[in-house]
């Protein structure tokens, strides 16, 4: 039976990923934000998982304003690194496991989340980010990769709760399949920022620090948190925050906090990250 091991979440930023390629991780602005990592690099390499279903939201790469899916989930053998605008990342293309997602699919559908199910689709920063900084820059990635999107570029995102849902459905589809694989969840993006407007570069860290604090006390608290009230206190783009709670909800209910970070500033975002898992039953 597959089984999941622990849960990653972290920020983003795409400044991160080019931060990396150009070689500037070491220079005295960047290597702060590498360092909060270092424990998790070390950590994982010893976990050693077979799949981590990465949560993120893609960024105008796979998904234009014409199809918007609220929930998708990438089914493909290999995903390719898309061109935001500079050329690809020079990462090594996302191995799928196909198997999974689409055993995944098929119960998360059956129990009631429309998924949107995606044979071809090129992945961005929001997912090849996160991969760099808990594995490096490795000529070929060491885990498979089941993509999860979902939709907080155009209003209505799904709720807190609906997402922490969709956390506790993975669950129960990933328990539900005949194959013995240590699986991680990441749940992407965040913490706050704004990138627009007149409150462009606003962070809140009392406002993600508490979030921080109740991703491990009080996760119940964060299900209730309003559309409204993310963008209030953490910014347009701090509804992101909603993927952590996937992760969350795929967890269960009680939780022991290996690692936390958080971080300011990160380009114009705040870092934050955290290393759970579960506790033992």
């Amino acid at each position: 039976m597959a089984r999941i091991t622990a849960g990653v979440t972290t920020s983003h930023v795409p400044a991160i990923g080019a931060a990396l390629d150009l070689g500037k991780q070491d220079s005295d602005y960047w290597a702060p934000v590498f360092a909060g990592y270092e424990w998790s690099k070390t950590w994982i390499a010893n976990e050693r998982p077979d799949v981590v279903i990465l949560v993120y939201n893609d960024h105008a790469s796979a998904f234009s304003l014409e199809v918007i899916p609220t929930f998708a989930i990438g089914c493909a053998d290999d995903f390719a690194i898309a061109d935001e605008g500079f050329g690809p990342r020079p990462v090594p293309k996302v191995m799928g496991h196909a198997d999974l997602a689409c055993h995944l699919a098929q119960s998360l559908i059956l129990d009631e989340f429309d998924m949107t199910v995606i044979n071809e689709m090129k992945v961005d920063h929001g997912l090849t980010v996160p991969l760099s900084l808990l594995f490096g820059q490795p000529s070929e990635w060491p885990v498979k990769v089941v993509p999860i999107v979902v939709n907080v570029i155009q209003y209505p995102p799904p709720t807190g709760e609906r997402c922490f849902k969709l956390g506790q459905a993975l669950r129960r589809a990933i328990e539900s399949f005949d194959e013995d694989l240590n699986v991680q969840i990441w749940g992407t993006g965040g913490m706050s920022h704004q990138l627009q407007g007149p409150r462009a570069g606003l962070i809140n860290q009392e406002f993600d620090n508490a979030f921080l604090d109740n991703m491990t006390e009080n996760p119940d608290d964060l299900r209730k948190i309003p559309h409204l009230e993310y963008v209030r206190e953490a910014g347009s783009e701090g509804i992101e925050l909603v993927m952590w709670l996937i992760m969350r909800g795929a967890l269960g209910d009680a939780v022991t906090m290996l690692h936390r970070f958080y971080h300011v500033p990160a380009s114009n975002t705040a870092v934050g990250h955290l290393v759970l898992r579960a506790a033992a039953e």
